[in-house]
């Protein structure tokens, strides 16, 4: 199989994480996103939507989605588990990754894309606006996130798991996403000094 990857972007750094946990090595392509790589003609051909990360097997299949590509690895190697370990355990991972996914994740991914000048040649149209509201959401989704840090040690109950790996990406991507590190939120501060001293994200 083969891994196509664009670095430090959130999204594959995402996949690029996930593998470390559990310790697996994939052939895998870089690309360099800010200078669209990703959309020459070899991209083209496996991935019409010219997007990353994409993974191709050994017999042709080619999955595209972050979160599409970490479950294909977590069915074929389960241990550790970073989706759940039974029906409900994998739920409440699902519902923290998709939670964090909407409300931290792509909110800083859009004021990335709106608001910084060399993001300009990913968007059509970057609209400022749209950019600082998402900041706005953003901040807001920390203070929640921080709220429900209070009780717990993970994202998601007890375990780490990919919900971890997608609030860590997002906080990772803060500055590019012209925002600041929040200095009163101190659960979640705890958390992302625990999250950054794993193996998986040096």
């Amino acid at each position: 199989m083969k891994l196509y990857s664009g670095g430090a972007a959130p999204n594959p750094q995402r996949v690029t994480i996930f593998l470390a946990e559990k310790g697996i090595e994939v052939d895998t392509k870089q690309f360099d996103i800010m200078k669209l790589e990703h959309k020459d003609g070899e991209l083209g051909k496996i991935n019409a939507r010219q997007r990353l990360p994409v993974l191709v097997l050994d017999d042709g299949t080619v999955i595209t989605e972050t979160v599409a590509i970490c479950r294909y690895f977590e069915e074929i190697h389960p241990t550790p588990p970073l989706m759940g370990i039974d029906a409900v355990d994998r739920a409440v991972v699902e519902m923290w990754q998709r939670r964090i996914e909407l409300e931290f994740f792509m909110p800083v991914a859009y004021a990335f894309r709106h608001l910084h000048r060399a993001a300009a040649m990913l968007e059509p149209v970057q609209v400022p606006e749209w950019g600082e509201l998402s900041q706005v959401r953003a901040n807001e989704a920390m203070g929640h996130i921080d709220e429900e840090l209070s009780t717990r040690e993970f994202i998601a109950g007890e375990r780490f798991s990919i919900a971890d790996i997608t609030a860590v990406c997002a906080y990772r991507f803060l500055r590019p996403a012209r925002m600041k590190e929040p200095e009163n939120l101190p659960n979640l501060k705890r958390w992302y000094d625990q999250m950054v001293a794993r193996a998986s994200m040096q």
